[in-house]
């Protein structure tokens, strides 16, 4: 991951209803969910969610697959993993790390 596509991801990160939806689909892991399982869940109008889910889907923190006649999203895993990576893969001044595994077990 580029720092590009870093900025892009933590920017699309940096807003409260956007955070709460990828929040959401981390939760609903792979099989994801509707936008109007979403907007109920949110409690938001579609038209917003539909303005921030794209904004999430241009960051490549979450996929968008249509099947049959409904949308469904998903966080990326691979994405947010790799963008965990990036902030950590200098921590802990140099040394090696304690944590040595930030992927999602469940996914």
């Amino acid at each position: 991951m580029d720092e590009s596509q870093v900025v892009d991801s933590l920017s699309a990160l940096a807003h409260p209803l956007r955070l709460r939806i990828f929040r959401a689909l981390v939760v609903a892991g792979p099989e994801g969910l509707t936008p109007g399982v979403m907007a109920e869940a949110l409690d938001t109008a579609n038209t917003t969610l539909s303005f921030h889910l794209k904004e999430l889907t241009h960051s490549g923190l979450v996929t968008q697959e249509r099947a049959s006649r409904n949308l469904v999203y998903r966080a990326a895993f691979d994405r947010m993993n790799s963008l965990l990576g990036y902030m950590t893969q200098n921590c802990c001044a140099g040394d090696a790390c304690e944590v040595t595994d930030v992927t999602c077990k469940s996914c």
